[in-house]
């Protein structure tokens, strides 16, 4: 009986796993068609089009694009997780003024969609000269709201006070302790939080839409969207471009999806 139940369990994750991979089967098959092959049926098995597809894809520009986006995403993270670990520990571990209704007001930052802010944030970064540079793409996640919450709650259930207590004893400063202990007991938290920024900012359009005028200043998203010419928009090297921009992100993941999982489930518990 023991097992049955195995295999059954077994199965239904390959089945899962079938299900989640079938995308980017398709996606794949379908970059290796032309544009007209795929209005005319769906196709299963890949074609003969791939080289003309990527020869497309690279002579748009494509390597500026996922330079600029690399660039970008990389310093995203960089600020991202070191604003979020710091505020996320002073907001577990420290009392100060005002500690409750800022993190309330970080709540509920979160529950606004960004979407709502948009021409706020447009205006701003307009005012300030800042269009059609890359620093608006940044700074937006840059003091991420779901970071620090995320990073608060991660070390409330995850780093007992006595670990603290004891490195104050023994002398060592507050920075020190952050340093020294608190960033070790965080390092699933901020690879968890490094992955979702670096998808968030990879995978950014309607932003770079609207603050980026200068097409060597495009990213990936925008630099796909303007495969064709004024006549046709030329779906299939678009899907080879989308083929190429979800690489990072898989292998990232590959490489963190340790640390993705544990940073979920143990910030997901308050102990």
């Amino acid at each position: 009986m023991k097992h049955f139940k195995r295999a059954g369990a077994t199965l239904a994750l390959l089945l899962v796993s079938l299900l989640s991979i079938y995308p980017f089967y398709v996606m794949i098959v379908m970059s290796t068609h032309t544009t007209n092959d795929l209005f005319k049926k769906i196709n299963l098995l890949p074609g003969s089009s791939f080289l003309q597809n990527l020869k497309t894809v690279l002579d748009s520009g494509f390597t500026i694009y996922y330079l600029n986006s690399l660039y970008v995403a990389v310093l995203t993270i960089l600020f991202s997780v070191t604003i979020s670990s710091i505020c996320g520990y002073a907001f577990a571990k420290y009392q100060f003024p005002l500690k409750k209704p800022l993190f309330l007001f970080i709540v509920a930052n979160m529950m606004v969609p960004p979407q709502l802010g948009l021409i706020a944030y447009v205006i701003e970064m307009r005012v300030l000269r800042l269009v059609n540079t890359h620093l608006p793409l940044i700074a937006i996640y840059a003091a991420s709201s779901y970071g620090v919450f995320f990073s608060s709650q991660f070390v409330k259930s995850s780093m007992p006070d006595e670990v603290i207590e004891s490195a104050r004893i023994e002398g060592c400063s507050e920075w020190g302790i952050l340093l020294r202990i608190g960033l070790p007991f965080m390092a699933p938290c901020l690879s968890t939080l490094a992955i979702l920024i670096f998808m968030w900012s990879w995978n950014a359009y309607l932003l770079p839409l609207v603050l980026i005028n200068s097409r060597e200043l495009y990213t990936i998203p925008l630099g796909i969207a303007t495969l064709g010419n004024y006549y046709r928009t030329d779906y299939a090297a678009q899907i080879c471009g989308l083929m190429l921009g979800t690489v990072p992100l898989i292998l990232l993941f590959a490489a963190g999806s340790k640390y993705f999982v544990k940073g979920l489930s143990a910030g997901a518990v308050k102990g």
